[in-house]
C-alpha cells in the first residue's frame, strides 16, 4: 500500500507540473489572440475567419490522433476556446467603435 501510496503522490505531482504549463500556454495563447483581434480592429478586418476555424478543428484533430488523444475530446476543448476568443474579439471590436463586433476566430 505504501508503494501505491507513493506512486500516487509522483503522478499527482506530474499532474500538477502538466496542469501550472497548461495555464502558462493558454495565457500565452490568449495574449496572441489578444493581438490579433486588436490588429483585426484597427485594420477594420471582419473578426469572423469560418474557413481559419476550420482548419485549426481539422488540424487539431489530426494532432490529437496522432498524440492518442480522442478527437473529439479535442475539438471540443479548441471550440471552447474559441467560444472565449470569440468574446474577447467582440469587445476589443466595439471598443474600437467597429459596430457589434461580428462573431471571431483566431
Amino acid at each position: 500500500m505504501d508503494q501505491a501510496k507513493a506512486k500516487l503522490l509522483e503522478l499527482r505531482a506530474s499532474i500538477d507540473n502538466i496542469d501550472a504549463a497548461l495555464i502558462h500556454m493558454l495565457a500565452e495563447r490568449f495574449r496572441c489572440t489578444k493581438a490579433v483581434g486588436h490588429l483585426k480592429a484597427e485594420h477594420d478586418l471582419p473578426p469572423a475567419d469560418p474557413a481559419r476555424e476550420a482548419q485549426q478543428i481539422e488540424r487539431l484533430r489530426r494532432l490529437a490522433d496522432d498524440a492518442n488523444l480522442d478527437p473529439d475530446f479535442a475539438e471540443k476543448f479548441l471550440n471552447f476556446i474559441v467560444k472565449e476568443v470569440i468574446r474577447h474579439h467582440e469587445a476589443i471590436a466595439e471598443s474600437h467603435g467597429n459596430g457589434e463586433g461580428e462573431k471571431a476566430a483566431t
